[in-house]
């Protein structure tokens, strides 16, 4: 089923999670994070789970890894002197 949900991108550090989120979010991609709170409460279990998972519809995958993509590249990050709306 194309609604299913998919890992998009996996990261140790819980918050990190959410910023992907947020920006699968503003690109327009319906986006969760799952098992962030178990690595919150125990960050030495989190590895062992593989850390917290940023889930999207398979039908929305190739996008979010563009986005994810731009992400680490640095090309979402605000330039000097911008102002974000």
């Amino acid at each position: 089923m194309k609604d299913d949900y998919t890992i998009a991108a996996r990261c140790l550090d819980p918050t990190e999670a959410h910023v992907l989120r947020g920006c699968l979010h503003a690109a327009g991609i319906a986006a969760t994070v799952a098992d962030d709170h178990h690595s919150q409460v125990d960050q030495l279990i989190s590895p062992a789970m593989g850390g917290a998972r940023v889930l999207v519809h398979e039908r929305d995958l190739a996008a979010a890894k563009e986005i994810l993509a731009a992400y680490e590249r640095g090309d979402l990050a605000l330039k000097e002197g911008d102002v974000p709306e």
